[in-house]
This record gives structure tokens, C-alpha cells and sequence, in this order.
């Protein structure tokens, strides 16, 4: 009989009346239990709302650079909220806002803390909603699949640190070492939260470059990388000292007040190490792109290595003007901003560079006499 109960897991009729269970009844629902794993009412909403948001590569490419330009700045306001000491805005609550949810007859550094937090939640949404694109728009397997849902994982370890920051009230005043090395993580995160979409949206219209094709571009590249990491860490607490020790501006001839304590702090011993390390990495990727520029037979890589070229230059006349004038807010905001330009343009470059490579030396003719 069809669907019967297996003759080796019989149980005796005692034991079935007395469980009051039809095994037969019971052995068909779990025939059909299967099918239901295959296509679960779930799943059928989920892939039925997937089908909906399925776009275009190109379109998906417009809200890939459009959801890293808004990042970008949500960043340079989080920028702003500690260079104005606002990070203790919200006071010790999270996600809350001094314990509620929009505060009222709020200060000034209030407003500016739940600006922040607020547009930090849309960049999330927005995060999420690109992969959900993605999944939408794309096989699976395919490679934007993957950096959307790696761009969901940074956004998400954007968010935790953040909310560590304010919990553990490593804001405002607070001069502890555990707070420089929060920043300079918040930092780096930061890097690879742009670098996952600014491939996601590179990648949207074009094939991932293969990393074994050409591994001595790759290791270049990759040093070039690690380099703009330790640029951002050292950044981030350097910027952190000048805010928590500004230098206070004094006519020629006058002395500057010296505190002993202040000149000792591990975050202005450390801040000699960010224009050393900058230069370096400035050295680095203008001779890169320039050799690019003239090896490179593609023109995106021309392009892009333009880009990286102007905007290191840019920014190594920013720090200088930085320095000169005591590292005002505005000027902060704008070397960061630079910061972010670069190295956005530098995993473009880079990724256009690991795919076109460099033309073949030609060899030159011999001359006979």
C-alpha cells in the first residue's frame, strides 16, 4: 500500500491506541514534509519581494554610488560631532537620546549627537536595502551578492562601535588610551565599510578583477592599502589629540601655555607619527599612479590614477595648512572628507589596474652601424 507505514518501524497497536496517533496518516505528512522545505510559505514572500526589487545593473550601480556618497557624509558629520565635543550629546544612552527617543528643549551638541545617530540608521537601512538589490538583481553566487552582504556586516560593526563609544562614555573629554584605539578601529572600519561598496558598485556593471593574474600588481596595491590604514589610524588620534588639547593661538613673541601634563599624553607623542606615515603614502601612490598613468594603456586607469594623483597632492597641502592653523573644525572636516576621496578613488584605480595590467615593454630597435 502507497504510503504506508515501513513494515521495519511497525509499532505494536497497544502503544498506537493508546498514543492515539494514525502512523499511516502521520507517514504521508511526513512524505509531503519535504516539499514544504522546498517552497515554504516564507520563502515564496521572500523571493515574490525579491522579484519586485529587481533593477537594472545599471540602476543598481546609481544606488550603489549613491548609497557610498551618503555614507560618506555621515561620516564627516560623526567628524563633527567629535570635533565639537558633542558625543556625550545623548548623555550614556543608546539607542535612546537621554532617554528619549526624540529628545525636546534639547542643547546644541544634543542636536548635533542625534543628527548623527539618526542619519547613521538611515545609512544602515540603506545599506541593507542594497543587498537586498543585490539578491534581487543578481544570480547567485555572483560577486555583488557577496560585497553587499559584506558592506551589511561593516555598516553593523559601524553601529556596535559607535553605540561602545557612547555606553562605555568614551566621548566628550575622555583622554583614555582604550578611546584612541576605539577611534583608530572606528577608522579603519570605516575604510573597509567604503571599500565593500565602492566595489559593490564597481562591480555592478563589470566582473571582479582576478587576484593571481597579476600578483605583483596585487602586492603593490595591497601595500599601498596597508599604508592608507596606518595613515587613518595614526589620523584619527591625531585628530582626537587636537581635540582634546587644542592649540591655543598666541601673537609672535608670546609663549604659549605649556601644560606638562598635556605634552606627555601618548595621543601628541603619537602625532608626529601621521605626517610621516602620510608622506610615505603619499610618495607611494603618486609614483604608483604616475607609472600607471604612463604604463596603462586603459583609460580607466588613466582616469582613476589622475584622481589619486590630485587628490594626494590635495591633501598633502591640507595637512600642511592643518598644521598651520591649529587644525580648525572646518579645515578637519575637509582633510577627512579628501581622506575618503582617496580612498575611494584608490580601490577604483587599483581594481581597474588588476584587471587591464600594463602594456608590454616594447623592444627597442637595435641600431647597426
Amino acid at each position: 500500500m502507497v504510503g504506508a507505514f515501513p513494515r521495519p518501524f511497525l509499532v505494536p497497536k497497544f502503544f498506537a491506541r493508546l498514543a492515539g496517533l494514525h502512523l499511516n496518516r502521520c507517514w504521508r505528512s511526513v512524505g509531503r514534509f519535504p516539499r514544504f522545505l522546498a517552497h515554504p510559505p516564507l520563502s515564496n514572500g521572500f523571493h515574490t519581494m525579491l522579484d519586485r526589487l529587481r533593477v537594472s545593473s545599471q540602476r543598481f550601480q546609481v544606488t550603489a554610488w549613491g548609497v557610498l556618497g551618503y555614507n560618506v557624509l555621515v561620516i564627516l558629520w560623526g567628524a563633527v560631532v567629535r570635533a565639537t565635543g558633542s558625543g556625550a550629546g545623548c548623555g550614556d544612552h543608546w539607542p535612546l537620546c537621554n532617554g528619549e527617543v526624540v529628545p525636546r528643549a534639547a542643547s546644541i551638541a544634543t542636536l548635533v549627537e542625534f543628527a548623527h545617530r539618526a542619519t547613521s540608521g538611515i545609512a544602515l537601512i540603506a545599506v541593507v536595502i542594497l543587498a537586498l538589490l543585490a539578491f534581487a538583481s543578481y544570480e547567485k553566487g555572483n560577486v555583488v551578492r557577496k560585497l553587499a552582504t559584506i558592506s551589511v556586516v561593516f555598516v553593523t560593526l559601524e553601529a556596535i562601535i559607535g553605540a561602545g563609544l557612547v555606553l562605555f562614555q568614551l566621548v566628550a573629554q575622555d583622554k583614555s588610551v582604550v578611546r584612541g584605539i576605539s577611534m583608530a578601529l572606528h577608522l579603519v572600519n570605516t575604510f573597509l565599510l567604503l571599500g565593500a561598496l565602492t566595489l559593490t558598485a564597481w562591480c555592478a556593471r563589470r566582473p571582479f578583477p582576478s587576484l593571481t593574474a597579476r600578483p605583483i600588481l596585487l602586492a603593490l596595491t595591497s601595500i599601498g592599502f596597508i599604508l592608507l590604514g596606518f595613515v587613518g589610524m595614526t589620523g584619527a588620534i591625531a585628530a582626537l589629540g587636537d581635540t582634546l588639547f587644542p592649540v591655543q593661538p598666541y601673537r609672535v613673541g608670546e609663549q604659549p601655555e605649556v601644560v606638562v601634563e598635556e605634552i606627555k599624553h601618548l595621543f601628541l607623542r603619537l602625532r608626529i607619527w601621521h605626517p610621516v606615515v602620510a608622506i610615505i603614502s603619499a610618495v607611494f601612490w603618486g609614483a604608483l599612479s604616475a607609472v600607471a598613468s604612463m604604463r596603462s594603456e586603459s583609460d580607466n586607469v588613466r582616469t582613476a590614477s589622475l584622481v589619486v594623483f590630485v587628490a594626494t597632492v590635495v591633501q598633502v597641502g591640507i595637512g600642511v595648512l592643518n598644521v598651520a592653523l591649529r587644525a580648525p573644525v572646518w579645515l578637519q572636516i575637509i582633510h577627512l572628507g579628501i581622506a575618503d576621496v582617496i580612498f575611494v578613488a584608490a580601490v577604483v584605480f587599483s581594481a581597474e589596474l588588476l584587471r587591464a595590467g600594463f602594456a608590454p615593454v616594447r623592444a627597442s630597435h637595435a641600431i647597426t652601424g
